[in-house]
This record gives structure tokens, C-alpha cells and sequence, in this order.
């Protein structure tokens, strides 16, 4: 099927604005975005005359779908609160297609999340990068894994030492036992890929898939808070040879030249909320500002449900604070696509990506006058506010 949406403002991402846009759509792809495009007669165009059209919002982290809305924690799947490491959790094991938290990021804009287990556990277990809307997670999966969930900081601690009174109980607890798990790990990967299970080298489901992470070939995305946790993270990550995300990295602004000059990358949120806890009381709004402009690759994520529909607003307080308005409008889109792995079919207006895309009102970051009035997901329209308000 083509499509061509015509007399559109769009925001390609990676490039500059175009005026009087013809985006146009071929079996799900986006074929040409130009000024200057001769479409032929047969071909049903989309009259997008006063619309924006930017590429689909992507949360880079959240627990959307494993942590259901509404529900209250009865059908909370989040963390497995029974052993501190567990690499071998799969969040699409755990996704609730229904979950109305999808239709609420679907309103807002956002046409892929990464979700996955939460920070209870020094080893959470397996993202995955999935749509927003779909009927099963076969239908709305991406890439699963996408990542690799690890935790330091306060959480491991809690939910085990002071909770139920086992390790780890103290940061020193927290690194140690991570150690000994990504030794195992390295052991294991050594070993054939299927051992005899007859051997005393059985194999072990937790080990194998922890061997994808010190093979390199699954990143790590790292909860962390506090200065000293990022640096714990930095110095184990580099100690095993893992490719490192840094998840929230609040206080990120404290060691910021460190971060750039290893060049780690940073999912920068949430910045709507309170300071919760003793190890955010760091908090800062113009910590993202600090980070880019050391020359950290950042992108914005919400970490909620209810909050991943407020993507937007999250990149329009960045502004607030110093952050360009491309940058903010990468950090959500094309930023968090390379960060995933995912930016050569998603994250930008270009010729062979896939025709994820949304339509607005106004400017994106116009959060006052903006609103999405249609959801595009390879070159079909999944959601229309006009539909919603007829029906």
C-alpha cells in the first residue's frame, strides 16, 4: 500500500525542518520525505495542511506493561523479590498487551518503549523494545532483549538486607556479589555453548544468559542514582568489558566530564517527581543540560506508566533549562533509536525507516497548544483523535 501525507511542517530529526513536507509511504517504509515530490494520480494523499509530523516518541526506559496500571501491586510483575539475580527473567514473559498504560502512550505519542524488570534485583533480568499498540507481545516485540537490567544503589540493598535479612545487604555487598556472578559468568562462556549435561559443567539457564553480557554481545542498562553508585558502575562495566547504559544517572552533573570522556551513554529520568528517597536528593532538572553539554550521548526517559504519555513534557522542562529544542526532540527519538541499536528503522523522517510517525497540532514542544491527533506504525494509522471523538 502507498500513501503520501502532503502540506505537512515536518521534523525529520535528522535534519532540519522541512516546510510544506510530502512524506511518502511504501509497504510500511517511508520512501521519500521532500518539498519537491511528483506523486502520481492513483496514489491516496493525506491532506496535512497546518500539521507537524514528527517521527514516533520513544521511551528509553520504563516498566510499562510488566508493572499494570490501575491494578495496584496484586498484578504488579516488575521484580521477582526471591533472589537478587536473575538474568534469565524475560520481560515479554511478563507484558500485558492490555494494559491501559499502552493507550495512554499511544495518545501521547510514544510508538516504542523499552520496558523491562524493575531495580529490586542486582540482576533484574531481560528488556525488550516493543510497540505500543498490538493485540499480543509477538505482534508489538521489537527487539527482545534489548538489554540487560542491573541495579545498584539503594534498592538491591533494601528489597535483601533490610527487608529479608540476606545478601546484599550494603553497597560493598551489592559490587561483591555482582563480581561473583559476572566470574561465574566469564567461566561459563569459556565452557563449550552446549556442555554435556552429564558433565559437572550442566547447563545452567541464569549462566548462560549472563554469558551474552560479558560476551558483549547484550548491553547492560544500570540503575543507578548517586555519583558514587555511576562510578561503581563504571568501574565494574569496565572490569568485565560490559557495554554500559546508565539508567537515571541523577547525579550524573557531578561526574559528567568522566562519563563523556568514556563515552557511556545516559537515560536521563524521571524529571517529573519528587525526590523519594535519600539517594535522589541530588535531583536537578538542568541535569541533562549538564551531561549533553559535556558531550554525554542522553536521552530522556519517564521510568513509569502513567508518565511515558508525558514524554513531551519531560523534553519541554529540558528546554526550560538550556537544552536546544533539537536536542530535546532527539533525546526522544533518535538518540534513545542509537542508543537501542535501533536507529537504522526508527527514530528519524528518512527514506527506508519504518513509518512510525505522529501527527500534531502544533509544534511538538508547544506542550500547550500540541496535541497528537494520529499515531502512525508502518504506514498505518493505529490511533486518530477525530476517530475517537466520532465514535
Amino acid at each position: 500500500m502507498t500513501i503520501a501525507l502532503i502540506h505537512a511542517t515536518a521534523y525529520p530529526i535528522s535534519g532540519p525542518v522541512i516546510e510544506d513536507a510530502t512524506i511518502l509511504i511504501e509497504n510500511g517504509q517511508i520512501s521519500a520525505v521532500s518539498t519537491a515530490l511528483d506523486i502520481a494520480e492513483d496514489i491516496p494523499c493525506i491532506d496535512l495542511t497546518g500539521k507537524f509530523v514528527m517521527p514516533g516518541l520513544i521511551d528509553a526506559h520504563c516498566h510499562i506493561g510488566v508493572m499494570a496500571e490501575g491494578v495496584g501491586d496484586t498484578e504488579h510483575d516488575v521484580n521477582e523479590r526471591t533472589d537478587p539475580i536473575t538474568p534469565h527473567l524475560r520481560a515479554i514473559d511478563a507484558i500485558h498487551p492490555q494494559d491501559m498504560a499502552f493507550e495512554d502512550a499511544l495518545k501521547g505519542g510514544v510508538t516504542l518503549v523499552n520496558t523491562g524488570p524493575g531495580s529490586a534485583n542486582l540482576v533484574g533480568g531481560q528488556c525488550a523494545v516493543i510497540r505500543t499498540f498490538g493485540r499480543t507481545v509477538e505482534e508489538m516485540a521489537v527487539l527482545a532483549p534489548s538489554a540487560m537490567k542491573l541495579a545498584l544503589g539503594e534498592n538491591p540493598k533494601r528489597v535483601y538486607g533490610r527487608v529479608q535479612g540476606k545478601a546484599p545487604a550494603t553497597r560493598m555487598g551489592n559490587a561483591a556479589m555482582l563480581r561473583e556472578w559476572l566470574m561465574k559468568a566469564q567461566d561459563y562462556a569459556d565452557s563449550s555453548a552446549y556442555p554435556d549435561v552429564s558433565s559437572k559443567h550442566c547447563r545452567d539457564l541464569r549462566l548462560q544468559e549472563l554469558a551474552r553480557v560479558v560476551r558483549g554481545e547484550l548491553a547492560v542498562h544500570v540503575h543507578c542514582h548517586r555519583a558514587d553508585d555511576i562510578m561503581s558502575a563504571i568501574r565494574i562495566a569496565e572490569e568485565f568489558a560490559l557495554r554500559l547504559v546508565l539508567v537515571h544517572a541523577t547525579e550524573g552533573y557531578l561526574v559528567s566530564d568522566i562519563i563523556a570522556e568514556k563515552n557511556i551513554p545516559c537515560l536521563v529520568g524521571p524529571v517529573i517527581r519528587s525526590r523519594r528517597k535519600y539517594e535522589t536528593r541530588g535531583m536537578r532538572l538542568d541535569n541533562f543540560f549538564k551531561l549533553q553539554k559535556s558531550g554525554v550521548q542522553v536521552a530522556m526517559q519517564t521510568d513509569e506508566l502513567s508518565m511515558t504519555r508525558l514524554l513531551r513534557v519531560c523534553g519541554a522542562l529540558m528546554v526550560q533549562e538550556g537544552v536546544s529544542e533539537d536536542v530535546a526532540l532527539r533525546s526522544m527519538t533518535l538518540t534513545p533509536a542509537e542508543i537501542l541499536g535501533l536507529n537504522k528503522m526508527y527514530g528519524s523522517l528518512e527514506a527506508g525507516k519504518s513509518a512510525d510517525l505522529i501527527v500534531l497540532s502544533a509544534p511538538p514542544l508547544e506542550i500547550a497548544h500540541s496535541r497528537v491527533e494520529q499515531v502512525y506504525m508502518s504506514g498505518s494509522c493505529v490511533w486518530s483523535k477525530q476517530e475517537v471523538q466520532d465514535g
